[in-house]
């Protein structure tokens, strides 16, 4: 077993790089996001999380991308669906990219101190899985979240939709770690 302190190094590692890719497109376009709203947020992660799996089928991209840009765009937008849960969209861009930064910064803490909690007490099992079953995990997700927004955000007995985003990021971040560090699921 992978002890804690590993996976704490390894997270902190893929969120820096996930921060680092943030941080350069809030350079190029500003937090030209503020404009979207939740759904369509929602939206850019199903495409990312479909594109995942079509080359996780064909074995094959033809325009020369893996899939860890799509993770990172996954948690990248997953993060950014919560700074929309939060402050609402905009229909202008009404912060500043420091303010981004800020908040980014806010909500991944949370987002990763939700999984540090979850994986004492699922005992790093994470480690196990595929990286497809991440990518599973995360559509399964994406179908919850737009019946939850067809539903105006109602639920009855379920986690919302900023849990919902929190966990995808999280799905996707395990699959950073995968790729970057090369780890490979361990048999029972």
């Amino acid at each position: 077993m992978i002890i804690m302190a590993d996976t704490k190094e390894q997270f902190e590692a893929v969120i820096r790089l996930c921060r680092e890719i943030f941080e350069k497109k809030l350079d190029d376009y500003g937090p030209s996001w503020r404009i979207m709203r939740p759904e369509s947020i929602t939206d850019q992660i199903l495409i990312k999380a479909k594109r995942i799996r079509s080359l996780e089928v064909k074995k094959e991209s033809r325009i020369g991308e893996g899939i860890k840009p799509e993770f990172i765009g996954i948690v990248n937008y997953g993060i950014i669906g919560l700074i929309q849960l939060e402050l609402g969209f905009s229909d202008s861009v009404d912060i500043t990219a420091a303010r981004a930064i800020e908040l980014y910064d806010r909500h991944i803490t949370e987002t990763k101190e939700l999984m540090y909690a979850k994986n004492h007490d699922y005992d790093e099992a994470w480690r196990l899985m595929r990286i497809s079953s991440y990518t599973d995990l995360i559509l399964t997700k994406l179908n919850r979240v737009k019946e939850i927004e067809n539903n105006a955000g109602r639920v009855v007995i379920s986690e919302g939709i900023d849990a919902n985003y929190r966990d995808m990021a999280n799905y996707a971040l395990f699959g950073l770690i995968k790729l970057v560090y090369g780890q490979e699921p361990t048999p029972l």
